[in-house]
């Protein structure tokens, strides 16, 4: 059995990390609220014109976006988003987990995969699959600017747009709430009609002045605008998932720390049960 003091230098050691990540609980529990604020301020913009692009898609327009058309699949590319830091548990872990299964199916259909990482995560895990990456957009921080973003998510839609991918897939985490964050992927391109059976007949919007002009910046609105949500909100999942496992990581230290004292309490009950017993055997000598 360890000596008592050497329990109690570790009960010290225990009680350090304990405060350590209690206060990075606190802190991961005021950026989340900040994430979230500001991911409920970009969902309504992302959730029109992703419904704006659907009824588009299930129009008839008089010019016709080439990422409208679905074609034979030789290549696909997945812009994967990822957190910057880890100590968040098994976020990012189950997104690859996700994408990888993904992978797999393509990769027994003979189909190529490319990919466009953000975040500083994604990055070692796919080059240590040896996975085709085109684009690496890491340090994102915890305020993303859509600035810094555009250059990867440009070098995969021209990649689309060049014939060199036939699908191009967006891998992130959703926020369901503070307890809870599921990986999803979704398609961007080519873009996916909305299932209803209101648009189901022959129609066409009304465009001013340049049906050309108005549908390549809507859509490329809409490309950056999904990419960019998806960041942001990942940044919450990110935020929720740390301070979730610091919650854990703090409950497992105190219950350590219990288990330590109980040590601590035995072996100084046993030292002083043999201090007695020497102290009784002397007195019986003499």
């Amino acid at each position: 059995m360890a000596s008592g003091k050497e329990i109690k230098k570790k009960i010290g050691s225990v009680e350090n990390t304990k405060k350590i990540t209690s206060a990075m609980e606190m802190v991961a529990a005021s950026k989340m609220r900040r994430t979230q604020d500001r991911m409920k301020e970009g969902k309504p913009y992302s959730q029109k014109i992703r419904s704006v692009i659907g009824h588009l898609a299930n129009s008839n327009p008089e010019y016709s976006h080439s990422f409208m058309s679905s074609r034979e699949i030789k290549r696909v590319g997945y812009i994967v988003v990822s957190s910057d830091r880890g100590l968040c548990g098994g976020l990012n872990v189950n997104l690859f987990r996700h994408v990888l299964r993904d992978l797999t199916q393509w990769s027994e259909q003979g189909i190529g995969v490319e990919f466009g990482l953000i975040g500083n995560k994604a990055g070692p895990f796919f080059r240590s699959i040896g996975a085709e990456i085109k684009a690496v957009m890491g340090n994102v921080g915890e305020q993303p600017a859509l600035a810094e973003l555009i250059g990867g998510i440009k070098v995969m839609i021209d990649a689309y747009e060049n014939g060199e991918i036939d699908r191009l897939f967006l891998a992130s985490n959703e926020f369901v709430n503070t307890m809870t964050q599921q990986p999803r992927v979704s398609q961007l391109l080519p873009l996916d009609p909305e299932d209803s059976e209101e648009f189901q007949h022959r129609w066409d919007y009304i465009y001013e002045p340049d049906a050309k002009q108005l549908i390549e910046g809507l859509v490329t609105r809409y490309l950056e605008s999904q990419v960019y949500q998806s960041v942001v909100e990942n940044g919450a999942c990110e935020q929720a998932a740390k301070m979730i496992a610091m919650k854990s990581a703090t409950e497992n230290a105190e219950e350590l720390i219990d288990d330590l004292q109980r040590v601590y309490n035995k072996a100084r009950q046993a030292s002083i049960t043999q201090e007695i017993a020497e102290i009784v055997g002397g007195a019986a000598a003499v």
